[in-house]
């Protein structure tokens, strides 16, 4: 069996005063291995970005444990969690979060300037990964003149430019057609996974379904089902 990538323990999240707490997560448990491609799925409002959050490292649970890597993420220090942040974890936000002063490389070099690497090497590994997901001859262009499955696509190689550990897509297919969501995703599994990688995939999109290998769904909060397979035999949560 493969090596447990992140690993969460009785998490909870809630928000407001305490006398009319709104609870997002409850005592949710799970583990994610590498070399697979995990998805959280469920109606909205079911508190799947808020565990996501919690698992890299942006969002600070009410209670409960986030192992990644062996490391308990909680525990470190602010300095050691944005370093964490940096280098373990590559996060895609639905909205994409796109610089729009910055050209399509300089948006994808960003990581690497953050870690101070040279700025000419950053440009060149930005121009490789966008190579990668197919949209070198856009390196050029500010992300108000590519289209939306462009802009996801530049996301994705700005998740990947520092070749992270982890991968966290938030509805990654939200703002696109089901043929491009699909090739999106599918992209996504035969080129970025490994066995030195753990993809979370955040969704509702029933049409990606197929790519995942397990399949967490969530309701009021808690997963209620794990599903083997995007729509396969199911396991008790």
């Amino acid at each position: 069996m493969a090596e447990v990538a992140v690993q969460a323990v009785e998490l909870v999240k809630w928000f407001g005063a305490e006398d009319i707490r709104t609870y997002a997560v409850r005592e949710v448990s799970f583990e994610a291995r590498f070399g697979e491609m995990l998805y959280i799925t469920g109606p909205s409002g079911s508190g799947k970005t808020t565990l996501l959050s919690m698992i890299s490292g942006i969002l600070r649970p009410n209670s409960g444990t986030v192992v990644v890597e062996g490391k308990e993420i909680w525990r470190l220090s602010p300095n050691e969690l944005a370093d964490f942040r940096l280098h373990t974890v590559g996060f895609v936000f639905q909205d994409y979060h796109l610089f729009p002063k910055l050209t399509t490389a300089e948006n994808v070099a960003l990581p690497l300037i953050l870690k101070k690497q040279d700025w000419d090497e950053s440009l060149r590994l930005a121009l490789e990964f966008l190579d990668v997901v197919g949209i070198k001859d856009r390196a050029q262009l500010p992300p108000s003149r590519l289209s939306g499955g462009e802009q996801q696509r530049v996301a994705l190689a700005r998740a990947i430019v520092s070749r992270p550990d982890i991968l966290i897509f938030d509805e990654p297919t939200a703002s696109l057609d089901g043929a491009t969501g699909r090739k999106i995703i599918g992209f996504i599994k035969e080129n970025l996974l490994n066995e030195h990688r753990c993809i979370l995939i955040v969704t509702h999109d029933a049409r990606i379904f197929e790519y995942a290998d397990r399949n967490l769904k969530m309701e009021d909060g808690r997963i209620v089902e794990i599903v083997n397979g995007g729509m396969g035999g199911l396991s008790e949560a």
